[in-house]
């Protein structure tokens, strides 16, 4: 349970809002470099963080993000046009570089561009995604090289939909590992979903240990098993990261970022990458994600889901029956299914919490804690996610481990913290609420 306050300040994401200026301090992913194919190519609409933006690719082929709403008449620059590196007006003419400054004004007989400037954010292309630094200069962070971006094309993936609800709720669901073998169980071997005769299905609900590390927290599910146990590992990167296992005997790690596109709806990446020979497949035309592109997305409707609230998800209730647990088609969307139906914000007040959702608890808390307790934490933020990308490469699915074994040692817990964190330690929430008091005084 969480108060009402408390709960507005850690959903609410606009300029001026603790969590809103937390955000700002980090690499954004914003867009895809395909969705800008070329320079002077059409210009494409940006919603980050509350703020309406539009991104472009100059002449020269450098990125610029600068607010959508013209600063003569706010007419919607995504309507300009995008020549002589800069973006154009079609109203008066105004033009704009991708640094913001006013370059040209067709209809002043003296200009005065010196004086006029639009809102600009910094970029970096790096691994087929362009991103956005939103917040003071003087604090921007290393660029994002992250293990996932240091790969080669055939050894890496990523895609993004939007969910229509908050980022915290969306977070919440991502790192809530109890409910993978409920929601997305398939009823009969062959449909789309964890299968009857998987581990996780077939052994009983998990107990949940936590262990605290510089970059989130490092978590495990440990399912009995008859004489056995299954243990899953998944990391939380503060502070909108999740990795996870992507399933027995595949040499990769899959994640998401869940990146707020105002305080009503965020925007879900999903990124992958593969660390041994054999090269990543398709992913973004995997139906079984709910992620595809096309027959589940559509990405000329701003990425948003075809399956969505307005149509209640398509589920359907003879499948619901027959072949799967919830009726929907595909693993992400059965997730987004679930988080938007609490509406565009829960209200956190009025839950009731169980050990099973201890992962859940401590995740805002870890990250509200950080941002205050430790000036400097996100600047080093890239190589802590990259740590945590070595750590995931150990957990590639459930291991079978003896009853004595509670734990899985492939990723080592500090010394001294994990027995009193895994028995409850500081709620997760708390710590989030700290990260986003303190926010506006960290470094990078």
């Amino acid at each position: 349970m969480l108060s009402r306050e408390d709960n507005e300040r850690l959903t609410r994401v606009t300029p001026g809002t603790p969590m809103g200026e937390l955000m700002r301090r980090y690499w954004l992913p914003a867009v895809l470099s395909w969705e800008l194919p070329e320079p002077d190519s059409p210009p494409v609409r940006v919603k980050l963080l509350g703020e309406d933006l539009v991104a472009f690719r100059a002449t020269d082929g450098k990125v610029g993000l600068i607010e959508e709403f013209c600063p003569h008449r706010r007419t919607s620059l995504w309507l300009g046009r995008n020549e002589e590196n800069g973006l154009r007006c079609v109203y008066h003419g105004w033009k704009f570089d991708i640094t913001g400054r006013c370059v040209d004004q067709m209809n002043e007989p003296r200009q005065f561009c010196d004086k006029i400037r639009a809102v600009a954010y910094p970029t970096y292309e790096m691994a087929g995604v362009i991103w956005a630094y939103m917040g003071p200069a003087e604090k921007m962070p290393a660029p994002p090289k992250f293990e996932w971006t240091q790969q080669a094309e055939t050894h890496r993936a990523v895609s993004k939909v939007v969910e229509e609800c908050n980022w915290l709720q969306a977070l919440e669901g991502g790192i809530d590992t109890s409910h993978f073998t409920i929601l997305h169980r398939a009823l009969k071997q062959g449909a789309v979903g964890i299968q009857p005769d998987d581990v996780g299905v077939k052994g009983g609900a998990p107990s949940l240990e936590v262990d605290f590390t510089d970059y989130g927290y490092r978590y495990y599910g440990i399912r009995p098993l008859g004489d056995e146990l299954y243990v899953r590992g998944y990391h939380f990167v503060m502070p909108f990261t999740q990795l996870r296992p992507p399933g027995p005997g595949k040499d990769e790690v899959h994640g998401h970022y869940w990146v707020p596109r105002d305080d009503e709806s965020c925007m879900v990446w999903n990124f992958y990458h593969s660390y041994g020979v054999e090269p990543l497949g398709q992913r973004e035309a995997d139906e079984r994600s709910g992620n595809a592109y096309g027959s589940q997305v559509d990405i000329n409707n701003g990425f948003r889901p075809i399956r969505n609230r307005a149509n209640d998800w398509l589920i359907d209730r003879q499948k619901q029956k027959t072949d799967t647990f919830s009726g929907i088609h595909g693993i992400n969307q059965q997730d987004r299914a679930v988080q938007e139906s609490m509406g565009p914000i829960v209200d956190r007040s009025r839950e009731n919490l169980g050990p099973a959702d201890r992962a859940v608890a401590q995740a805002v808390a870890r990250s509200a804690r950080c941002g205050g307790a430790r000036r400097g934490a996100s600047r080093r933020r890239t190589e802590l996610l990259r740590r945590a990308c070595r750590r995931a490469r150990c957990a590639k699915g459930w291991r079978l481990a003896p009853k004595a074994a509670a734990a899985d040692a492939s990723s080592p817990r500090p010394q001294g913290r994990g027995t009193a964190e895994r028995s409850g330690g500081i709620s997760f929430r708390l710590l989030l609420l700290r990260k986003a008091a303190h926010g506006s005084g960290a470094e990078g």
